[in-house]
């Protein structure tokens, strides 16, 4: 079965198309501030990594049900700074309830208690505990020629790797537990496999 994109299917069946089809997508816990400091914290499934030369990243953001810009997409224009936050097992519910639509002013952290840890001056927190966390830059928006989505790709400007998840740290070799997006349910990962040996 051929899907038109253009023809056959609405915005929201696009999405399930391809929500169900690029699988398993990481989940990024998204931190920005307000002007007057208020802490914004939202999950994101679709984000990649883009380059590691520069070291850059991509998040697509939305807009609210009203059309105005969300919370992180209005903050990052304002600041030109976000802290990416990668989610855990053991932090699944929290990272689904701060997806619920907040009031402005209103914090995720306040009302999931969401404990934050500011790690560097010039940068919204980092959520505590989590295993890593990218610090990253405006770049530019993408303007993808209509839709209400924006894909902005973000700058990595430092990197913070908590020591319990370097297994090795002369390898560099990090390992933990991650949550991925699968449709509208999420998954672990579970067992790790080798990759075969080329011959």
């Amino acid at each position: 079965m051929i899907f038109n994109l253009e023809k056959d299917t609405k915005i929201n069946e696009n999405y399930k198309l391809m929500a169900q089809t690029i699988l398993p997508r990481p989940i990024a816990w998204v931190v920005t501030e307000d002007d007057n400091g208020i802490v914004n914290i939202a999950p994101f499934s679709y984000f990649i990594g883009l380059s590691s030369e520069p070291a850059s990243v991509l998040i697509s953001v939305g807009h609210k049900a009203d059309g105005t810009p969300k919370d992180t997409l209005a903050n990052i224009r304002k600041t030109q700074k976000c802290t990416i936050c990668m989610v855990e097992e053991k932090d699944l519910e929290k990272m689904h309830f701060s997806s619920k639509s907040l009031d402005n002013g209103v914090s995720e952290a306040e009302i999931f208690d969401i404990t934050t840890k500011k790690l560097l001056d010039n940068y919204p927190p980092i959520i505590e505990n989590v295993p890593s966390a990218y610090f990253c830059t405006l770049n530019q928006e993408i303007d993808l020629g209509g839709g209400t989505t924006i894909p902005i790709v973000l700058n990595v400007k430092e990197i913070f790797i908590d020591d319990r998840i370097i297994t090795n740290k002369e390898r560099l070799t990090i390992s933990f537990k991650p949550v991925a997006r699968i449709g509208k349910s999420y998954a672990f990962l579970g067992k790790e496999i080798e990759a075969p040996t080329i011959p």
